[in-house]
């Protein structure tokens, strides 16, 4: 019965805290609703800068047709590719598009001619989607041309069909692959900070010493600390589920109960890592630097923003010992792929391990008469 006085305490602690309720309902409300637009990585309103040599009906019809795209802001039309130039110098100019002389001669009578593209890759995400996008744009309109040829003299012109399937995402809806991984991060910022820095407060203001000195075990001392956190990441988990699927009409393809066992899996490796810290911070600032130390490292190479596989062999490296990785596959299968548990095998295997290393380390880490 001990545990259960114990688990009070830290709920009566927490609702008197002015602060903590507020923070636990409106920080996920925020971070759904803001990140998802903010952590957007599709590109759109590329500056760009056209040179028309040309100045023929075709090479208007060019213009018109990317000036209707929405990931390009036409900003300037330069007489010269040098003068173009200068404004990608400036930084003014993302993309230049450079129409060459005889353009619609070339393409009447040789079905053939060039462009060319020139991207500002000081960003070189913006520029490299840039001139895709421009690529898929001139490749529609020469698409658009051949229909016009071939409905005028009926006569077949060669071309490709080429057919795409994106599956799981149709739409390519960046919404769709980056909310579930936002979840992880939430839960990885309330179930990780919080209990770490519950217990660094109460030694700083001397309350574990009376903890300290009662026959309450430590292991007891730690399941009470970390039960009302736990109980906490579903709720903010729920908030989640259901803020995605109100603004964003995004819900899981997969078992929710899925999602539910590899969170609790999740929220107690997460608040072990927490109490790590904690019983080796002496200071809330101690425990708030290492925390957001560790925290960044873990987000930022856990595949939330940039694929697993894309980075260098010694990261993927180190990534294989990071937990989040594990997760975020874990929400985004089942969400948008529908994967159960036997599926999911690998990950479940990769976090339980974790979890039992990190909760062990906790508790013997833990020092209850110093």
């Amino acid at each position: 019965m001990k545990i259960k006085y114990l688990i009070e305490k830290e709920f009566k602690q927490m609702i008197r805290d002015s602060f903590m309720p507020k923070l636990i309902l409106i920080f996920p409300c925020i971070m759904m609703i803001l990140m998802p637009w903010a952590a957007d990585l599709e590109i759109k309103n590329i500056n760009l800068c056209i040179v028309d040599n040309d100045h023929s009906d075709y090479s208007r019809k060019l213009i018109n047709k990317i000036n209707a795209s929405e990931y390009f802001r036409l900003k300037e039309i330069a007489p010269t590719y040098t003068e173009a130039m200068e404004s990608i110098e400036k930084g003014s100019i993302d993309v230049i598009l450079e129409i060459p002389p005889f353009f619609e001669r070339d393409l009447i009578k040789e079905k053939n001619t060039n462009v060319l593209i020139s991207a500002n890759t000081v960003n070189g995400t913006k520029g490299g989607l840039g001139s895709s996008y421009m690529m898929e744009i001139i490749n529609s309109f020469a698409g658009e041309i051949q229909q016009e040829w071939k409905s005028a003299d009926n006569k077949a012109v060669s071309a490709v069909n080429i057919s795409i399937q994106n599956r799981f995402n149709p739409h390519l809806n960046y919404k769709f692959f980056m909310v579930p991984a936002l979840m992880v991060m939430l839960l990885t910022l309330l179930c990780g900070f919080l209990p770490a820095l519950n217990i660094v407060s109460e030694k700083e203001i001397g309350t574990i010493e009376q903890i300290n000195v009662t026959p309450v075990n430590k292991f007891t001392f730690i399941l009470a600390k970390l039960i009302p956190y736990w109980i906490v990441g579903f709720i903010v988990l729920s908030i989640c589920f259901l803020l995605a699927k109100i603004l964003y009409g995004i819900s899981p393809v997969g078992n929710l109960s899925t999602l539910y066992f590899f969170a609790l899996i999740f929220i107690i490796l997460i608040s072990g890592f927490g109490l790590i810290i904690s019983n080796y911070s002496n200071t809330m600032q101690q425990a708030m630097f290492v925390m957001f130390f560790f925290i960044i490292i873990l987000i930022l190479m856990s595949g939330l923003f940039t694929p697993v596989a894309s980075m260098p062999q010694w990261a993927q490296t180190i990534v294989f010992f990071n937990p989040l990785k594990y997760f975020i596959q874990v929400m985004r299968a089942v969400y948008l792929r529908g994967s159960g548990i036997s599926e999911l095998m690998p990950q479940l295997a990769a976090l339980l391990s974790f979890a039992i290393i990190l909760n062990i380390w906790a508790v013997v880490s833990y020092r209850k008469n110093s």
